[in-house]
């Protein structure tokens, strides 16, 4: 039955009778909720199929990094040169903890604290010490000048024939002896002074900060628990807080073997790949051949900088690297590292544009490209290698729509 149909059956016959008119109202009514079941199903369950069909490319280092030869190939691991296992230079129980895996931290940033009931006891204590031995201190100064005052009458009177010589040497012994305890009193309080700072010290001990600005890797320690700087009680003790890794010290290492070591030399240009991203060329340099053998594998270590950072780069990972020729190894500073496909590229409102995919998702990213030759621009700002940019992107498509691939 066709649509011509329906609607001859949908209309209403004036000429019947009106005792049927109940019933024909009731048939409508349904035909009507049928035909509109059927349309929303159409609109809803046909809207996938609108999402434009598009092919993609990935976002590559530009080929000025590519340019050079491999003479080697090797594989290795991302390395940091600077990790700490930060622990308390005290045992104690601990009290609080800052932190979680995957959070950045400052230098001198707060991660823990122990319980410090008892360094700040011990605090409080050598400050009233402190108090003590400077009122000593203010009542020997007060005696001796009584004691220098009550020498010098006495040699007034001696000289006037009032008072015997005796009397006079008793005054200046008295003189002589607080002038003593005056100076071990000061020396008391000079101690005091540093008790006072070794407190303030060992109550410091009890809050652990960072070493250095990193990203949290562990967490080793919970509140309650015990912290010792030391392996102790029988592994129930804790000897960290946490681990730290400063990204900025990343490094390749890789084992070459000693049968071509020769074709390494430090400064030479690497291309790396990690295995997480197998079409991320990554640009690196050697730093040095560290200059012994494994004897059990005949391989000779090489540490490779890295040439950018990147957050998705971490310790551990797998990594194949191309060490290049020496030819190769003079590339233009200005080069740009990525290229895009000029077929991805699109002016919109007076800005350059590209659409990424993410999902099944596009979003629109304005980019800033140089000027280039060929099926290839040179990326200046927006993108990042390993990204997928739809190509010829349909004339309607804008941020945020659905599309399928090719």
């Amino acid at each position: 039955m066709d649509k011509a149909d329906l609607v001859k059956q949908l209309q209403i016959d004036r000429d019947a009778p009106s005792g049927g008119s109940t019933a024909a109202g009731w048939w409508v009514l349904g035909a009507l909720l049928v035909v509109a079941g059927a349309a929303g199903a159409y609109f809803w369950l046909g809207r996938g199929d609108d999402a434009p069909v598009v092919r993609v490319a990935a976002v590559q280092a530009a080929a000025a990094l590519q340019a050079g030869r491999s003479v080697l190939d090797a594989t290795g691991y991302v390395t940091a040169r600077r990790i700490a296992t930060v622990s308390a230079q005290v045992t104690g129980q601990v009290e609080t903890v800052l932190i979680e895996e995957g959070m950045r931290v400052a230098a001198g940033e707060v991660l823990a604290t122990l319980d410090d009931t008892e360094a700040r006891a011990q605090l409080v204590l050598a400050q009233a010490q402190l108090e003590s031995s400077r009122s000593q201190l203010a009542e020997i100064r007060a005696q001796l000048a009584q004691a220098e005052r009550d020498r010098v009458r006495q040699e007034e009177l001696v000289a006037r024939g009032l008072a015997p010589q005796s009397a006079v040497d008793a005054a200046r012994t008295q003189a002589e002896s607080l002038a003593a305890r005056l100076a071990s009193t000061a020396t008391g309080v000079t101690v005091a002074e540093r008790s006072v700072e070794l407190a303030r010290v060992r109550l410091d001990n009890t809050v652990i900060r960072a070493p250095f600005a990193g990203i949290v890797t562990v967490k080793a320690a919970q509140p309650g628990e015990m912290i010792s700087p030391i392996s102790a009680g029988g592994g129930f003790t804790r000897t960290g807080i946490g681990t730290i890794v400063d990204m900025d010290s990343l490094e390749i290492q890789v084992d070459v073997n000693e049968a071509f070591i020769q074709r390494v030399h430090p400064g030479q240009r690497v291309e790396a790949t990690l295995n997480a991203y197998p079409d991320w060329r990554i640009p690196a340099e050697v730093i040095a051949i560290i200059p012994t053998a494994d004897r059990s594998r005949a391989t000779v270590r090489v540490r490779i900088a890295i040439g950018l950072r990147d957050d998705r780069i971490v310790p551990d990972m797998g990594v194949r690297v191309a060490f290049l020729e020496a030819e190769s190894a003079a590339p233009e500073a200005t080069a740009p590292a990525l290229q895009v496909p000029a077929a991805a590229l699109r002016e919109d409102g007076g800005e350059t544009v590209v659409f990424v995919l993410s999902g099944d998702r596009v979003s629109r990213r304005p980019v800033r490209v140089g000027a280039g030759r060929g099926d290839a621009r040179p990326v200046l700002e927006g993108l990042r290698s390993g990204e997928r940019v739809v190509l010829q992107p349909p004339a309607g498509l804008a941020d945020g729509d659905r599309v399928r691939l090719e």
